[in-house]
């Protein structure tokens, strides 16, 4: 799925430098951007790199209809640049990181190249894409990890998200190892487990909560869900739903689960299976929702809670508590000149040239490291602290994988595009290669990212120039 008529999603800044670059005759010189970010959200130990097929997709797909220049003429730009926009396409490359990799501060996951104009032109488009889905996989991954493989983690979040960013905060979930949704629009057009039980209201709507389950259980007898909350989580609602799971058992069918919503989860929990278990029916799942996120799902299995689903929305949808992921987009070629950034904070300055990222492997097959090096590099001896460049790591007797691949040659995308379940389960290999201590939600273990001593040497070199 691709984001509809996508010319003008982006900044105006992005327009005006356009239009510059071209007005100055800047327009056919090379560029080389990369994508990257600084700060790991959620005060964790990593990232899930997400969103990457949706970008490609809709880079394919920056046209300028008459609609658009209609409307960039009326804002003033200049006739010979709009006629240049008419024919616009991409006929760039672009180089990734696999979607659902676990990517790390400061390593350019993704470069783009092309002309100064087009590659500048999908800035916003590529940040806004990647760092919203990136931000939500990660989340969800976190909660996964929490909840554990043995139990089943939903999407409930479209209702509290912010406007249509539910729709892709969903597929970000999905491949960060969530495993279905109550989103039927993302569903469908992802393809993506979908489901759902009852509101609140279905059972308010009868005159009694024995008569709204019966009724519900009729229509539904295979896949039946009961909420159990509504007036009397133990006084009325888990007996009435005893009541249902033997009617269906008498008829052949079976209760799926019930759902608490509200109050204290690990006690009522707890009260339910026993309940449940008495009455014969340990196969009857339980199912939890109500402002759940990573750290209250651990505190609910730390108190041996027996719930087997977690429905989760707000909190997933709305990256709490890091709102946004501070990827960024830098220059760091023009016409194949290496280019840098320069900040007061040494963390902040950009790592200039076209590069590559060669990841380390322990003896057990474990993540190690990653190196940054230009792509003209081959074996590497040792990785330095970019902060920090005394701190070197040997890497000699080390095997690696090359991270970046091709995407996109000449405009054109060249990879496969994944159905989202092959991406999640990439994801999750990949994650089951990170060793523990970095997925701890306190105080997470820092995983080692240099760069090669060629790289740094020329970071040095260009910082000196700049500087004098």
């Amino acid at each position: 799925m691709y984001i509809d008529n996508p010319a003008t999603y982006t900044d105006y800044y992005e327009l005006t430098m356009a239009q510059g670059y071209f007005l100055s005759g800047m327009h056919h010189k090379t560029a080389s951007f990369d994508y990257f970010f600084r700060k790991i959200p959620f005060n964790g130990g990593y990232v899930i790199f997400a969103g990457v097929q949706e970008l490609l997709e809709t880079i394919k797909h920056i046209t300028f209809s008459d609609e658009e220049t209609n409307y960039l003429l009326r804002e003033g730009f200049s006739k010979e640049f709009i006629e240049y926009l008419k024919a616009f396409e991409f006929k760039g490359n672009i180089y990734s990181v696999p979607e659902g990799e676990v990517i790390f501060p400061n390593e350019p996951v993704l470069r783009v190249e092309g002309n100064l104009l087009e590659t500048q032109l999908i800035e916003t488009l590529l940040l806004n894409v990647l760092n919203f889905q990136s931000l939500i996989a990660t989340k969800a991954s976190r909660i996964k990890v929490a909840a554990g493989e043995s139990s089943v983690v939903l999407d409930f979040g479209l209702r509290r998200s912010q406007g249509l960013g539910g729709i892709h905060a969903t597929r970000a979930a999905m491949i960060g190892g969530f495993d279905g949704t109550s989103n039927v629009y993302s569903a469908q057009r992802f393809g993506v487990p979908a489901g759902g039980t009852m509101a609140h209201s279905w059972v308010q709507s009868f005159d009694d909560e024995l008569t709204a389950f019966r009724t519900y259980a009729k229509h539904y007898p295979d896949d039946t869900v009961l909420l159990v909350d509504t007036y009397d989580t133990l006084g009325s609602g888990v007996p009435n739903a005893i009541i249902v799971a033997g009617e269906l058992k008498e008829k052949g069918h079976k209760l799926k689960a019930i759902r608490l919503d509200s109050g204290d989860l690990a006690y009522f929990s707890r009260k339910a299976r026993q309940l449940m278990d008495d009455a014969g029916f340990s196969d009857v799942k339980i199912a939890a929702s109500n402002q759940l996120d990573e750290r209250i799902i651990t505190s609910l299995k730390s108190q041996d809670a027996p719930i087997d689903i977690f429905g989760v929305g707000t909190r997933l949808v709305t990256g709490h508590t890091s709102p946004a992921l501070d990827g960024v987009y830098k220059l760091s070629s023009i016409e194949d000149e290496p280019k840098l950034k320069i900040s007061e904070n040494i963390e902040k300055i950009t790592l200039p040239g076209k590069k590559k990222i060669y990841r380390y492997m322990n003896q057990d097959g474990t993540f190690y490291g990653d190196a940054v090096l230009f792509e003209d590099e081959n074996v590497l001896e040792r990785m330095h602290n970019p902060v920090f460049p005394a701190q070197k790591s040997d890497l000699n007797a080390r095997e690696f994988e090359v991270l970046l691949q091709q995407v996109i040659q000449n405009g054109e995308i060249v990879t496969s595009l994944l159905p989202i379940s092959e991406i999640a389960a990439y994801c999750k290999s990949r994650l089951n290669k990170l060793q523990s201590e970095y997925k701890r939600l306190d105080y997470p273990h820092i995983y080692k990212v240099g760069i090669s001593t060629k790289l740094m040497e020329k970071r040095d070199v260009l910082l000196k120039l700049y500087k004098a």
